[in-house]
C-alpha cells in the first residue's frame, strides 16, 4: 500500500524537473513513510511513497523489468499474485522478487493491456513501456483504490493517487467545474470521472487508459463490469454454503502479510462476519477494535464485544466524544475535493485507533451495496410497486402536485405521509433514487444557487450521472438497478473515498473482502429476493451466517456510522458555521443565494426545522475553499 504519483510528457522527451516530481510525491507522503524513490528519464518521472506490507526486503518502487525498458508504480495489492507468478513462470518468465508489483510487471510484458483482466484485487498502477514509448494506467473494478490525472497546458500528464499530489506539481489551474459543484451538492461527494477542478479527472473504477507519445489523449476504456443476471438455479440452502465458502476465500486471500493485521469491528453484519470468518481460519487471536460514542444513540459497542466475546479477539475500543467535530479542516486537507459525509470522522478515529496496534485492518465495506443491506433499498421497491401501478403521465399529474402541498396532505395513507415519497412517485426510477440519495435535493439546490451559478452550468443536472450508469445496466430489476448505480456511484465516489484518505492519513492498508470481483459477480448472478425478501435486507447473507453469529447482531435495526450533525450546528459549531456560511470563501464566491443560506441558518438554530445536512454540505465546501485558497477568483475563473 502506498502512494504514486508521476508525469509523462506526452509531446516529446522532456526531461521532468526533479524538484517538481519530489514535491509531488512528498505531497504523499503519509501513504507510505516507509520509503520512497523517484525515477526520471527523457519524458517520464515516477515517484512512490511506501507502506511496506509485503516483500518488505525487496519490494521497493519503482519496479523494472529485466532491461528497465518497462517501470511500475503501484498503489494497492493484488491478492493472487503467488498463482500468477506461478501462471508466468510456465512462460519462461523469471522472478527476482517476491512482490505482486513484480507480478503486474511481467504480466504486462505477456499480455499488455489485457493484464488487467488476470488481477485479483485492489489497485491503482501506472506503467511506462519506453519500447512502446507509452503509458498505461489502470484502476481497480471497484474502485478501492484511486486514481487521478490532468494534462497541462505545456503538455505534461500528471497523475497521483491523491489530487494533492496533481496541485504541488505548479502548472495545473485550480480552475472549479461548475458540474463537479452540482454534483457535490446534490450527493455529497465528486463522482467519478470528475473531480472538482475542469482540468483533471478521476480515472472510474473498471477502467484502463493507454497513453502514446505524440498521440492525442484518448478516452479510458472500461475493462469491466458487474452484470445482474440474477439467474443462478440455487436453492436458499444452497446458495448460503456457496456465499460462506466465497467468504472464507475471500477472506482468506487478504490474510498474507508481514505486519500485523487485524479487523475493524462495528457490530454490524458485515464487519462481524469478517472478523467470524477470520477467525475460523486463524488459530491466532483476531485483533479488532471499535470506536464508540459517548451519546447512546450512535453507540454499537456492545454488539462489536458480543463478537469479540463469541471468538476471543483481541479487541480494543475508544469512545469518541459525541462532539467530536475538531476534524473539519483536517478533512478538508485530507480529502483535496469538497466531501460531506459526516461519518468520515468516525472513520478517521477508528483507523487511528487500528493503526496504534496493526499496519493491515480488513473491514465489511461494500456488503451493502452487493447484498442488497441499505435500508432505502426497502422504501424503494415499496414506492417501485406504486409507481408500476399508475403510468408515469397519471403519477406526474397527480402524486406532483401531492409533493407540493405536503405537509397539508394529512388525509393521505399513511405511506404517503411523506414529500420524499410524493416526489419519488411521481418520478421515473432512476430520477426517484437520485431523489433518495440527495443530500441537497433539487428544490433547495434551485434556491440555494444564485442565477450566476445556474448559468454556467448551462441545463446540466447532476441526475444525469445516475442516467449514465443507468444506460449502461443491463437490466429492469428495480433492485439490482439501483444495486448497480450504488456500486458506480456511492461505493467508490462516498465509501471507498472515505475509507482511503481516513486510513492512508494513518498509513493503515484496508482490506475488503466483500468487495472481491469474484464474489461480487456471483452474488450478482442471485435472484433478488435472496437479497432483499419483505423487510429484510441481505436475507441470504444472514441466512448463511447465522450459525457464525449470535442473533442479535444478525437482525437487529442498521444503525450507521453517525455523529450527532444537528446538534453540533445548534450549539457547539453555531458560531463556526454561521461566519464560514455568511462571511468566509463560500460567500465571497457569488455562487450563492445569501438570503437562502441565511432562512436555513435560522431555521435549524431555531429549531424550527432541521437542516443539519444542507448546511453540512455548505460548510464542508466552503473548508474544501479555505483548504485550497480559493473564494472570489475561483468564481471568475469558472464562469
Amino acid at each position: 500500500m502506498c502512494g504514486i504519483t508521476g508525469l509523462f510528457d506526452i509531446r516529446s522527451q522532456r526531461i521532468p524537473e526533479r524538484e517538481r516530481l519530489h514535491r509531488m510525491n512528498e505531497s504523499q507522503h503519509h501513504r507510505g513513510p516507509d520509503e520512497g524513490d523517484l525515477h526520471i528519464e527523457p519524458g517520464v518521472g515516477f515517484g512512490h511513497r511506501r507502506l511496506s506490507v509485503i516483500d518488505i526486503a525487496t519490494g521497493q518502487q519503482p519496479i523494472f523489468n529485466d532491461d528497465k525498458s518497462v517501470a511500475l508504480v503501484f498503489n494497492g495489492e493484488v491478492y493472487n499474485y503467488l498463482e500468477l507468478m506461478d501462471e508466468l513462470r510456465g512462460h519462461g518468465y523469471v522472478f527476482r522478487t517476491k512482490s505482486d508489483s513484480e507480478a503486474i510487471v511481467r504480466a504486462w510484458e505477456h499480455w499488455g493491456e489485457d493484464c488487467v483482466h488476470h488481477l485479483r484485487g485492489m489497485f491503482a498502477f501506472m506503467i511506462h513501456d519506453r519500447r512502446r514509448d507509452c503509458l498505461f494506467m489502470a484502476r481497480d473494478r471497484l474502485g478501492v483504490k484511486p486514481l487521478h490525472y490532468a494534462v497541462t497546458e505545456d503538455g505534461w500528464l500528471l497523475f497521483g493517487s491523491e489530487l494533492k499530489s496533481l496541485m504541488a506539481h505548479g502548472g495545473l489551474r485550480q480552475e472549479i467545474d461548475p458540474r463537479a459543484v452540482e454534483a457535490y451538492f446534490a450527493l455529497g461527494y465528486v463522482p467519478d470521472p470528475w473531480t472538482i477542478y475542469r482540468h483533471a479527472q478521476k480515472l472510474a473504477p473498471g477502467h484502463r487508459l493507454l497513453v502514446k507519445r505524440g498521440q492525442p489523449l484518448g478516452e479510458p476504456q472500461r475493462y469491466w463490469d458487474v452484470r445482474f443476471t440474477l439467474d443462478a438455479k440455487i436453492g436458499e440452502e444452497e446458495a448460503a454454503e456457496e456465499l460462506r465458502r466465497r467468504l472464507s476465500e475471500s477472506v482468506k486471500l487478504r490474510l498474507k502479510a508481514e505486519v500485523p493485521l487485524g479487523a475493524f469491528l462495528s457490530g454490524g453484519v458485515d464487519s462481524s462476519a469478517v472478523v467470524a470468518a477470520m477467525a475460523q481460519l486463524d488459530e491466532q487471536p483476531v485483533n479488532t477494535c471499535s470506536i464508540g460514542f459517548d451519546d447512546p444513540k450512535f453507540n454499537e459497542t456492545e454488539f462489536a464485544q458480543q463478537v469479540a466475546d463469541r471468538y476471543r479477539t483481541n479487541h480494543r475500543v475508544e469512545v469518541v466524544n459525541s462532539d467530536d467535530f475538531g476534524l473539519v479542516d483536517l478533512l478538508a486537507h485530507l480529502y483535496d475535493e469538497p466531501y460531506a459525509d459526516s461519518s468520515a470522522i468516525p472513520t478517521y478515529r477508528v483507523c487511528e485507533l487500528a493503526r496504534k496496534h496493526v499496519t493491515v485492518a480488513l473491514s465489511g465495506d461494500g456488503g451493502d451495496e452487493s447484498l442488497g443491506g441499505y435500508r432505502r433499498y426497502k422504501m424503494h421497491m415499496m414506492e417501485e410497486r406504486m409507481r408500476s401501478a399508475f403510468p408515469l403521465a397519471l403519477r406526474k399529474g397527480v402524486f406532483g402536485p401531492l409533493a407540493r402541498l405536503y405537509p397539508k396532505a394529512d388525509w393521505a395513507p399513511r405511506v404517503f405521509r411523506a414529500k420524499t415519497t410524493f416526489q419519488a412517485i411521481a418520478r421515473n426510477s432512476v430520477d426517484a433514487y437520485f431523489n433518495t440519495m440527495g443530500l441537497v435535493r433539487d428544490p433547495l439546490r434551485n434556491e440555494l444557487f444564485s442565477d450566476a451559478f445556474k448559468r454556467d452550468l448551462q441545463g446540466w443536472h447532476a441526475s444525469e450521472v445516475f442516467h449514465h450508469h443507468a444506460r449502461r445496466a443491463g437490466t429492469d430489476d428495480p433492485l439490482a438497478l439501483i444495486q448497480y448505480l450504488d456500486i458506480h456511484t456511492y461505493l467508490p465516489g462516498d465509501i471507498n473515498t472515505k475509507v482511503d484518505r481516513a486510513s492512508m492519513a494513518h498509513s493503515l492498508e484496508v482490506r475488503e473482502p466483500l468487495m472481491d470481483h469474484k464474489l461480487v459477480e456471483w452474488v450478482a448472478t442471485l435472484p433478488s429476493d435472496l437479497k432483499l425478501r419483505g423487510q429484510e435486507g441481505k436475507y441470504i447473507f444472514k441466512k448463511a451466517l447465522e450459525p457464525m453469529l449470535p442473533h442479535d447482531v444478525l437482525y437487529r435495526p442498521k444503525m450507521g456510522f453517525a455523529v450527532p450533525l444537528a446538534r453540533w450546528l445548534r450549539g457547539p459549531l453555531r458560531e463556526k458555521t454561521r461566519q464560514a456560511l455568511q462571511q468566509g470563501a463560500l460567500a465571497q464566491t457569488g455562487w450563492f443565494n445569501q438570503s437562502t443560506i441565511a432562512r436555513l441558518l435560522d431555521q435549524h438554530e431555531r429549531g424550527a426545522m432541521d437542516h443539519a445536512q444542507p448546511l453540512w454540505v455548505l460548510l464542508m465546501f466552503d473548508a474544501f475553499l479555505r483548504n485550497a485558497g480559493l473564494g472570489t477568483a475561483t468564481a471568475r475563473a469558472a464562469a
